[in-house]
């Protein structure tokens, strides 16, 4: 039977990326469980976590450092091996992911490098992009610059308002993210190969999923 890694999910809004995440990990050929769940504010994706995952946390009201620490002790204590940013707003200090260096996951509602950061849906309608899309990456020290694990892409049409492009695009996420983490868990953690993280980029920076 494949392990599964145990994996930590970090939210900020509706939490629609993390339920799909959440219903493929209990499928068996998804090799990773969610163990625990951390916001950083109230939020409807904290309140159905709560229906679903035993560990649940709000660390509202907390500055960056005081949020990264104490994030940082419960991934720990729960022997957390993976953490995959689901509609996660803040950014986090290069201190931080230095400590979890290649196993923290995000995903990013645009093909990069095209558009990182916000507001991406209105910067593809303002530049009359056609083609449009979503990148799983892991997280380096910069902003949605880590290295490509997947990516996802849509369709554009001229009729097409920011709604309607972000319905698109979380069909697309819903597909990608947990076929993503699965590709990742299975050459990062599965294969001793220390070029695996190249092959992996190699093999699956790609678009998987189009509509």
């Amino acid at each position: 039977m494949m392990k599964k890694i145990k994996t930590a999910v970090f939210i900020s809004g509706e939490g629609s990326n993390f339920k799909s995440i959440y219903r493929n990990s209990k499928k068996k050929d998804f090799p990773f469980k969610i163990e625990i769940v951390i916001s950083d504010r109230k939020c409807k994706g904290h309140e159905f976590s709560k229906s679903v995952i035993d560990k649940t946390y709000i660390l509202e009201n907390h500055n960056k450092n005081d949020f990264e620490k104490e994030a940082h002790k419960i991934l720990k204590n729960n022997e957390i091996e993976l953490i995959c940013l689901a509609g996660f707003m803040k950014i986090l200090s290069k201190e931080f992911v230095k400590k979890w260096a290649n196993k923290i996951l995000n995903i990013h509602p645009s093909i990069l490098p095209l558009f990182p950061g916000l507001d991406t849906h209105k910067k593809v309608i303002k530049q009359g992009m056609k083609i449009h899309g979503s990148t799983v990456h892991i997280v380096d020290k910069g902003i949605d610059t880590g290295t490509i694990i997947a990516q996802s892409a849509i369709t554009i049409n001229n009729l097409d308002d920011e709604k309607v492009i972000e319905e698109k695009i979380k069909k697309t996420e819903h597909y990608l993210y947990s076929r993503a983490i699965r590709n990742y868990i299975l050459h990062f953690y599965f294969k001793k190969n220390k070029n695996s993280l190249k092959s992996l980029k190699n093999k699956y920076s790609r678009v998987l999923y189009s509509i």
